[in-house]
Parts: C-alpha cells; structure tokens; sequence
C-alpha cells in the first residue's frame, strides 16, 4: 500500500520521512539521550539527562525509521542503525536488563519501584522497534537483545512468580504483538498476567492514588476510563489485543463498553483526550474545557492504537470515524508546517492572555524535556498507510476495505485476486475518488468496500458504465458502499462536504450555547492574526442562520457578530441583551485548526458563543 505525496497523508508521510525524523536523531544527541547510554559504556562522561524513561525515546525514533524502511526502503539511516544498535549491546547487563537511569543514577531502584521507573514501559517501545525492524529491513539484532530483557521480566514477574505491574501500560501490547511474530505462546501468557494482576494493589498510589495507574479494579471490572489518559489507552490497547488473540468475551464486553464511554464522553471535537493538566488525566464525563484541555498528543496516538484495535475486533462503523477525527485534526495540529515543532498539549482555544505552563506553552517546541510526543508523532505518521485498508472476509467472501480516505494505491491481496487499486483524490480538500483498477484479475464475487464518513449526508457514485446516482439512503447509514471489484475500474464517487455547525452534548458546560464549525473530517477555528484591527476573537457572536462558504484554499469564509466585551465582570441580563443588539456584522475567516499557530501564538478559538 502506497499513499501518494500528492495527497494530504502521503506528503505528510514525506514530510516525516525528510524533516521529522532527521529532527528525532538530531535531538536525541542534543537532549543526551544518547548520552545516557554512552556514559554507562565509559563513552562519555556527561551527567544523566532526561526522565526516567528518557531511553524510550530512542526505541521509539528507531521503530520510525523502520517503518519508513518499510516504506519507503530507504537506506538514508542505516549507519545509524548500527551504531545505536550497538550501543544498546554495550550497555545491557548480562542478565538482559538495560535502564539507563537506574543503571547510572539509582541502582538499587532496579525492579523496586514498578510504579514510576517505566522499566516495562521503556521494554515495551524496544521490543516495538525490533519487531519493526525485523518486519521491514529484515534484522533481528535489536529483537534479539530486547529478548533477553523480556526473558528477565518473565522470570522474575511471570506467572507463577513475584508479583509486580508496570505503572505506566505499553508492554501488554507489544508483548501480544511479539506473540503474533515469534508465535511463542509464552509472550501472550506474559501478556495476560500482567493484565490479570491490574487492580490488585499491587501499586503504591502515593500522591496520585491507584485511579491514576488503572490500579483501582480489576480490568474486567473497570469499564469507566480514569487517571492518567495515555496509560489508560495503552492499557486499553494491550487488552483489546489480549481479546484479539484469545477472544475472551470479558475482555471484548468491557473494552466495547469502556470504548462507548471515552468517545461520548469524554473525546474532544478534534480527537483529543484528556482534559486536566493535573495528572494528565481523564476528568468527569462531559468535562470538556476547551481552553484548559491538556489534550496530549501521546493520547490521541495511544487512542489510534486502541481504536484501530477495536477496528479490527468489531464492525462499528465509528471506529473509523474517531480514526479520521483523529488523524485530520489532533494529530495533525500536535505538528507545524516544518514538520520540526511540536506541540505536547493541544487546547481547543487560547485566551489572548494565557500563560505559558510546562509541556503547554504558547507556541510549538522543538523539543520538550519529557519528549514523549515527537517520537511517538514520528513513528505514528511513518505508518499512516496500516490505517487505510483493510480484508474483510465473511461470509459472502472475500472484499477490499476503503477504510480512510486518501490518495494511494493498493496491491490487491490474493483473496480478492491480483492487479493495484488507485484512489486518486484531493481529500480532505474535497470528496471527490476517482477509482482505477488495473491490470485486474477479479476472485470469484470479489469486492470493493469504501467507507462513508459518518459526517456524510448527500453524495453521488458514478460507475463506469454510468449513469450517475446518489448514494442510497441504506449506504448512508450503513456507511459503506459496495462494489463488485470487476465493476470498479473507471467509478467516481463524490461525497457532498459543506460547512456545517456543531453543537456538543448538552452536559459539556464550557461549550453550552456554543457551536463549532466543520468541513468534512476538518475542524475549523479562528485565530486572531486574520481578524480586522479592532476586533476580538473572544468578543465574537454567531448570528442565527449564519452559513459559511469554502475557499480554494480551505479556508472558510462567514459572516459573524462582532460586540465588544466592555469591561464589567458582571452586568444584568438586560444589560447582556443591549450589547448583543450593538453588535456589528463582520466577515472573517476560519481556518483548519489542523494548521492554527504557524503564524505566531496569538488567540484561538474552535468554540463560538451563538447570539440570543
């Protein structure tokens, strides 16, 4: 499968492949990550810098240059590779385990404080990257030492032995996924204990309390999301793979229940998760705030593991809803043009006056000192493609799955018979698939399926035999279109995509009476930098009726209200209704908040009041 660098997601993948990653390497020299394997080798007599799970970095910048391997096939990093390959040779101990904080700063910390030194959580990102490696360039040295630290984790905490869980969740899902490529069922067992302990008490809450590390209920109790937002979704990852591989129907019943839970109540509009700064947690269902939301980009990559998942264990079509929601907006925003600045959090609005905190500052950061996000975003977009497609096999039998929507070709696969299918089209900037088939050499009642965004209400599919008609109101709703494969060569698809308003739940407080403004999968906001001097993102108004029309440049354009806000804290209600009938009309211009902030660090908002 190749995605096209004409198209949104392929010339983002360029981007990643020519500035990200090269920025990744670049920085693990400078914020001494490297440094901090050296030292232990005698290479280098720098102090340890970083967190505690600082080497995961490494492993996580690795597994993006595998999958860009695999891409790509390049070679650009190979001499890399080596020498980072044996580093880590250099510095794991005899017995396999390798932590370069413990190791170089507290070695009686080794294995003592489950809770907070991430030994399993930093194993887990390198067994993710040898096992990516292996996959895509066909070496195994990585794997092979990473090994030799699981084989140390399974003596020492495997069934049967000492208990003991990881405080922060990650190894569970490369534990089953290093299942899926040794085919050694002992890597899944590892996988399912670890998972079973959770909710024993096993954790010192400390200041946090056991709701922050998912330590409160068992697993197959716990079905609303809590604490610490990443952990809680990579948990959730590893155990929705545990349900892949074993189908225990506990485990599917409550990750499909928990999954309701975090996608209607507690999922930002843009796809973002998390809405406390403090703990970088979950709050109560429907607390949403727009301008304090922490939203941290690690979750929403953690949320497109789980979902993809959930993908794969079900047929609901929202999966892959929350997936381009995801993708086009969060994610997309957590990067700037350059490919090169990051952001940690992403709010939904920024006050004109709002204070910088850490890991939320007013602009995008070349790096931060919990440098979690970048890698994790360099890794996530390097394997874009594994998201778009997909087999379904039923039984009717065989059919390729559209799942999102991107310029791209796909080498059919075997069950559906042989030749490459081409997606050309401009999405998200339009919905208009053009679709070629050649050479095709059709299985028996092969198909092709395409998904329909949730968001779509009208559209058009055009064979190539013709004529023209719109979509049927049952594809509508099933969100999937049909094709006979030997029928797709030549077909056009155009889904309607105009501006819409959205309201949020009525229980989301910091948004009621409010509305957001969309465009297909986009959301849009309003920075100040495009409005007229004198005017005020906050001060803003919609109007009753108001409609928005697109531009050629994506932008959108609307008519809105403009009433400056005075300077009263408080004024009566009477008072309130003056002042919106002096409001003025003004035109102004919304942005995808996907690319909000490459202008400077002025005010935003997604979130409008309406005009009473």
């Amino acid at each position: 499968m190749t995605l096209h660098p004409r198209g949104a997601l392929g010339a983002w993948q360029e981007l990643n492949a020519s500035a990200t990653i090269p920025h990744c390497i670049a920085q693990l020299e400078s914020s001494g990550v490297i440094d901090n394997f050296r030292r232990l080798s005698g290479e280098s007599g720098a102090e340890h810098r970083g967190f505690v799970f600082a080497d995961s970095d490494l492993y996580k910048v690795i597994e993006a240059v595998a999958w860009e391997i695999g891409r790509s096939g390049t070679t650009a990093h190979d001499v890399w590779l080596d020498e980072m390959i044996a580093l880590v040779a250099r510095t794991q101990e005899p017995s396999g385990y390798l932590h370069t904080w413990v190791q170089g700063v507290r070695p009686e910390k080794k294995f003592s404080e489950l809770h907070w030194t991430h030994e399993m959580y930093v194993l887990g990102h390198w067994l993710q990257a040898g096992i990516a490696l292996a996959r895509t360039a066909g070496r195994t040295d990585l794997l092979d030492l990473a090994l030799r630290f699981v084989e140390l984790v399974e003596r020492r905490f495997g069934p049967g032995r000492e208990n003991g869980i990881p405080g922060h969740p990650e190894i569970e899902t490369a534990l089953v996924e290093l299942f899926r490529h040794s085919g050694e069922q002992r890597h899944l067992d590892l996988a399912q204990h670890l998972v079973d302990q959770r909710g024993r008490d096993l954790l010192p809450g400390g200041g946090f309390g056991a709701h922050y590390f998912q330590d409160h209920l068992p697993v197959r109790e716990a079905v609303d999301p809590i604490g610490h937002a990443v952990r809680q979704l990579y948990l959730n990852a590893g155990v929705t793979d545990l349900f892949l591989e074993t189908g225990e129907t506990a485990l599917g019943d409550v990750m499909r229940e928990q999954w309701d839970r975090v996608h209607t109540r507690k999922m930002y509009l843009s796809g973002a998760f998390g809405s406390r700064h403090r703990d970088e947690s979950f709050g109560n269902d429907h607390e949403l705030p727009p301008d304090r939301a922490y939203a941290e980009t690690c979750a929403t990559i953690a949320d497109l593991h789980w979902t993809w998942r959930m993908m794969l264990a079900g047929d609901d079509p929202r999966h892959a809803d929350v997936i381009e929601r995801e993708i086009h907006n969060a994610l997309a925003a957590s990067v700037d043009a350059t490919g090169t600045r990051f952001f940690y959090s992403n709010p939904l609005q920024r006050r004109p006056d709002r204070f910088d905190e850490e890991n939320a500052p007013a602009e995008r950061q070349e790096w931060y000192s919990c440098a979690c996000c970048p890698p994790n975003i360099a890794r996530t977009i390097a394997q874009l493609g594994a998201y778009v497609a997909g087999l379904r096999q039923d039984e009717h039998g065989a059919s390729l799955e559209i799942l999102q929507l991107a310029d791209m070709s796909i080498a059919l696969p075997a069950e559906v018979g042989s030749g490459t299918l081409h997606v050309e089209t401009d999405y998200p900037d339009s919905g208009t698939l053009h679709l070629r088939l050649a050479p095709l050499h059709a299985a028996d009642g092969a198909r092709l399926g395409v998904r329909i965004p949730g968001w779509v209400r009208s559209g058009t599919l055009t064979p190539a035999a013709g004529p023209e008609r719109p979509l049927a109101a049952g594809e509508l709703a099933a969100q999937r279109l049909e094709l006979p494969l030997d029928e797709v060569d030549g077909t056009v698809i155009v889904l309607d995509m105009p501006p819409r308003w959205t309201v949020s739940h009525p229980r989301v407080d910091a948004t009621r009476g409010c509305v957001a403004l969309e465009r297909g999968p986009l959301v849009h906001c309003i920075e100040q930098v495009d409005l007229p001097g004198g005017v005020e993102v906050d001060d803003l108004l919609v109007p009753a009726g108001a409609t928005a029309s697109a531009r050629e440049d994506g932008t959108l354009e609307l008519s809105l209200r403009h009433r400056p806000s005075g300077g009263e804290l408080y004024r009566s209600l009477d008072g309130q209704e003056a002042s919106e009938a002096d409001a003025e009309s003004v035109t102004v211009t919304a942005v995808r908040f996907s690319r909000w902030g490459n202008r400077g660090p002025g005010a935003m908002r997604i979130w409008l009041p309406r005009e009473h």
